[in-house]
């Protein structure tokens, strides 16, 4: 087999990241807009679009995996059906990004789209201050030791609980289900708790009115959607298998060769790492190109939609603000082994438990952040704003009148 099998595989990968730029601009499919709709407005029409997401790509892969078309390994990138459950890494990680990308105006998707623009401010936050977070987290060294085994590995690891010595084989949720009924064979089990987790969404999603009627939070959806299924059926399906025999007899193995499929923080350490060292080609990845490909297929609808506008930092506050949220994004983001749409569409569409724990602190993360933001306009003290915070959303009382 020849090299043309990888440069195949990631023509793919860039020009299926071009449409999703494209669509997200178009639609402005925004989990951070989701969330905030929700949290100040109670409209969940963005929120229900990111949920048919999740719909879409975790149907496809049910099919593709009932016909047999697509086999999921333990060892995906990132790894999310791992026995190892390593809980603190998805609830802190989740966390800190939900904060991040309110402080930075939207998710690492989002960020590329808004480059793509012509948002000068989410380039400012991707080149300065996500990226090279993120490029730390996954590859940077201090004194020959990895920067995340020496500050993060000695307290996450001994929180991690083996699934295995519970006698369940994966942090899928169908696994989970017949480890506790101790189930040997859990694979229809997980068609099954798949099938019923994907009615259930869907009625919840197209109960609404609202929703039904728009065009722009379906196709958002459905897109996204349909980008992450076509990702793990170009990395896992007849022609992924080639690549992935190809890669095992090359003496020097391109960067990422691995069943995957779309996310977007990985990607801009990964990117860091290729810019580094730009003669090195085989570090040019799938997260690689589908970062080129999103910042791309969000500047040609602009372009041609006459909606490219430069936007630049209001004040030195705005800046920080975005500094702040770039840290955290990367950051948290590999922590916890993907963003809103690594973790929150292309994780849960395995229906790993992590991911969906990850989905729910992301969430968290940037309610409560919008909330306190909200709060400190009355000039009260973060303590107070987040107090205020905390007992909107029913997590303490409310503070007495003063």
């Amino acid at each position: 087999m020849e090299f043309n099998i990888h440069l195949q595989i990631l023509l793919y990968v860039f020009a299926i990241a071009v449409v999703i730029g494209a669509v997200a601009n178009k639609t402005n499919f925004c989990t951070m807009g989701a969330v905030s709709d929700w949290t100040n407005m109670g409209d969940k029409g963005r929120l229900r679009a990111w949920l048919f997401a999740m719909t879409v790509a975790l149907v496809g892969l049910l099919a593709m995996e009932a016909g047999g078309i697509v086999t999921l390994p333990a060892d995906t990138f990132p790894p999310y059906r791992t026995a190892n459950f390593s809980w603190l890494r998805y609830v802190l990680g989740g966390f800190l990004f939900g904060i991040g990308m309110t402080l930075g105006s939207g998710c690492g998707n989002k960020t590329f789209v808004r480059i793509g623009g012509g948002n000068l401010k989410s380039l400012v936050l991707l080149i300065f201050f996500a990226a090279p977070a993120a490029y730390w987290m996954l590859w940077g060294e201090i004194g020959g030791q990895g920067f995340y085994t020496l500050f993060f590995d000695s307290w996450i690891q001994p929180a991690t609980i083996n699934l295995q010595n519970l006698g369940i084989q994966s942090q899928e949720l169908g696994a989970i289900v017949g480890g506790l009924l101790g189930m040997k064979d859990a694979a229809n089990l997980h068609l099954a708790v798949g099938g019923i987790i994907a009615v259930l969404m869907l009625v919840y999603i197209f109960k609404s009115s609202d929703y039904r009627g728009s065009f722009d939070n379906i196709l958002g959806g459905g897109v996204i959607g349909l980008a992450v299924v076509a990702g793990w059926w170009i990395t896992g399906g007849p022609l992924g298998k080639e690549w992935l025999d190809w890669a095992q007899l090359e003496p020097d193995m391109p960067s990422r060769v691995a069943i995957q499929s779309y996310t977007f923080i990985s990607p801009m350490g990964d990117t860091a790492r290729y810019v580094l060292s730009p003669k090195n080609l085989l570090l040019v990845n799938f997260g690689v190109l589908a970062l080129a490909g999103v910042i791309i297929g969000s500047f040609l609808y602009a372009v041609l939609a006459r909606k490219f506008r430069i936007e630049w930092f209001v004040n030195f506050k705005d800046f920080l603000a975005h500094a702040i949220g770039g840290v955290l994004m990367g950051t948290g983001g590999v922590l916890s082994m993907g963003c809103t749409i690594g973790q929150g569409v292309t994780g849960i569409s395995t229906l790993a438990l992590g991911s969906i724990l990850t989905f729910a602190f992301i969430v968290f993360g940037s309610a409560l952040t919008m909330k306190v933001q909200y709060y400190m306009l009355d000039e009260k003290g973060f303590a107070c704003a987040l107090h205020h915070g905390l007992a909107d959303m029913k997590l303490m009382s409310k503070p007495k009148a003063a």
